[in-house]
């Protein structure tokens, strides 16, 4: 018998022999133990049942701001991450910097508002050491703070059944902690990009790019065929005090002056988006070619600015960080009740239930990436005014109940080369999450809403409600008891009318007009009056404050883009401030708020009746003059 356990126990490890006979491995000391379940083999994965409203697939931006918009309008939100960190290609993890509608100079006050801006200015405001793992922790706080919301991380979706043209459940696993997840759900929305969730619920889709005959665009390719744009990795790099050398592994690519003849090398402290490869193949099923292939790229890159004697200033320069991670621009777009083509775009095509808009150029790149030297790595056809995005392109046209946010949303492949850049994908999930909410509230279905007069306006009010810009579309929302007030104000300029803050519109919208009240700050505490004739029951006021939104504003690892900005707090923006309302011939603080940076602030209070509300400034963020875009007040 001695002799068969000592063979037992041969080529077993000391931690596995004392977990059987009890002995500590670090003490030596006898203890009292029992097997845990499964340690004698079996089934090892945990499987559990959730049931929600709403499942958000992908937790990029899009997805965030999805999951936000359903959960703050009351739904209750799982948002299924496939990795352990928020963000998509904005994350630490791949590094690009979130772009949007603003950043042609013919389109410089369109800057997104929404949820994407509330991040935008947190950031700006809090993340001074400028870390994009700091950006990550933004996001996941604004995630696990919402009650509404739960997170699983490190979990990817397999599995969809569909049931009379709709997903009812999904199936999704987590290899960190050994569980599998059925969830049950009203309506699914779609954000991971690659339309995994599509796909496993066989919802219509198409990929690679179509040729002038299909749909008449002139920007399109001659001929269909199944070519996407690359994916990119991104570097950083570091100053040192020293000479740092590099010597390239023997697998790396090497490159000469010409290959770079389009694309310039001026500075390398952040990497180029123009490392770019793949798009000949299968974004998703080539991906750990196309990773490989980039990283031989990049350290190539990077060994002709070290070593080629072209950039002597790079001596003493270092790579301090490398993507692992492709950054994907396009595989799978989901097919709604509506495509978005080329020419709709040029002529800024005014639905009827737009819900978005966008405005980057359409910019499509070579599926070739930097093996075509020959060819400029982008073409960019620049708008000269924002165009709109409708609820119909949202949708699947073949599963009611699954919506779609980013970089998959049903556009042919020339529209969907502007509408991709991820401050876009953030108002279009917005929006995505904002309709199924309402789709909860109302029992209905998407295509219902799209419809509906009645409905659409209601949901397009709740937008503009929640700061979600929607082009020609102005506030008339019956419950702001603000639109019926008289407005003064102790002072205004003779651009910025006190009025101007119930004239519809929260922004400036190219017309040359203004539409805040501003009041010179100097020497004064300028205040801001709403009178009824009346007595009003207010609950909510709701004030919308000037955020700069004509200057880009995100999070960027390359200095040219990072120090031309205005960061920390923007200077238009209200910071400290007092809200009172008229009781007994006498004004009642409310509510305050010192030193905020967002744009818009809601003010949740005690319900009260009276017939003014004032809103007293005591300080800009260092602007000489106190601007509001809007006053709303709810009962």
């Amino acid at each position: 018998m001695y002799h068969k356990r000592r063979d037992f126990l041969k080529g077993i490890s000391i931690g596995s022999v004392a977990m059987l006979t009890g002995l500590d491995p670090v003490l030596g000391q006898t203890k009292s133990r029992q097997l845990l379940p499964n340690q004698e083999g079996g089934e090892v994965y945990t499987s559990k049942k959730k049931k929600t409203d709403v499942v958000v697939a992908g937790g990029g931006l899009a997805g965030v701001c999805a999951a936000i918009a359903a959960a703050r309008n009351g739904v209750s939100v799982i948002l299924v991450q496939d990795r352990s960190r928020l963000g998509g290609n904005s994350s630490s993890e791949i590094r690009m910097h979130p772009l949007g509608a603003n950043n042609p100079k013919q389109l410089r006050i369109w800057r997104e508002t929404g949820i994407i801006e509330e991040l935008k200015l947190a950031d700006s405001a809090t993340n001074l050491q400028r870390s994009f793992e700091m950006w990550d922790l933004l996001l996941y706080n604004k995630i696990v703070s919402e009650e509404n919301i739960t997170l699983l991380l490190d979990t990817a979706i397999v599995d969809a059944k569909v049931k009379n043209g709709k997903i009812n459940t999904v199936k999704a696993i987590c290899p960190l902690l050994e569980e599998t997840y059925e969830i049950n759900a009203r309506y699914f929305i779609d954000c991971t990009g690659d339309a995994i969730l599509a796909s496993l619920a066989s919802a219509k889709y198409m990929r690679g790019r179509e040729g002038k005959d299909v749909f008449g665009e002139s920007l399109a390719p001659d001929t269909s065929d199944l070519k996407t744009m690359g994916n990119s990795i991104l570097f950083f790099s570091k100053k040192h005090k020293r000479l740092m050398p590099f010597t390239a592994p023997d697998w790396a690519r090497k490159f000469s002056k010409e290959d770079f003849k389009y694309r310039p090398i001026n500075s390398w402290e952040y990497g180029y988006w123009w490392i770019e490869w793949g798009g000949e193949l299968d974004a998703i099923k080539d991906n750990r070619k196309i990773r490989h292939e980039l990283l031989r790229i990049l350290l190539g890159v990077w060994d002709y600015i070290k070593n080629s004697g072209d950039y002597p200033d790079s001596a003493k320069w270092a790579l301090d960080w490398v993507g692992m991670i492709p950054g994907k621009r396009e595989s799978r777009r989901i097919v709604g009740d509506h495509i978005m083509i080329q020419q709709e775009m040029e002529s800024a095509e005014l639905y009827a239930d737009r819900v978005a808009y966008g405005g980057w150029p359409m910019d499509d790149h070579p599926p070739g990436g930097i093996d075509r030297n020959d060819l400029h790595p982008c073409q960019q056809i620049q708008f000269n005014h924002p165009y709109n995005i409708p609820l119909r392109a949202l949708y699947s046209m073949n599963r009611s109940n699954l919506l779609m946010a980013g970089r998959n949303i049903s556009a042919s492949h020339v529209a969907f080369s502007s509408t991709r850049v991820m401050a876009t994908c953030s108002v279009i999930g917005q929006a995505a999450g904002s309709v199924v909410a309402f789709c909860v509230g109302q029992d209905c279905l998407p295509k219902e809403i799209a419809a509906d007069k009645s409905l659409l306006h209601k949901f397009q009010q709740q937008l503009l409600r929640d700061d979600q810009a929607i082009i020609g579309i102005c506030n008339e929302d019956p419950e702001d008891l603000a639109r019926n007030a008289k407005v003064t104000a102790s002072a205004e300029t003779e651009q910025g009318k006190a009025i101007n803050v119930i004239d519809g519109y929260n922004r400036d919208i190219g017309d040359k007009g203004v539409h805040q009240w501003q009041a010179p700050m100097q020497g004064n505490q300028p205040w801001i009056r709403l009178q009824w004739e009346e007595v009003q029951k207010i609950s909510e006021i709701q004030l919308t404050f000037d955020s700069g939104l004509h200057r880009t504003l995100f999070l960027s690892g390359k200095d040219s883009s990072y120090y031309k900005q205005t960061r920390g707090p923007q200077p238009e923006t209200i910071a400290d401030y007092t809200i009172e309302v008229r009781l007994n011939d006498k004004w009642v603080p409310v509510g305050e708020q010192k030193d905020n940076y967002l744009r818009l602030v809601r003010h949740k209070i005690e319900p009260v009746s009276t017939s003014s509300v004032r809103v007293r400034i005591h300080r800009t963020n260092g602007d000489t003059l106190a601007r509001i875009f809007e006053i709303r007040c709810v009962s």
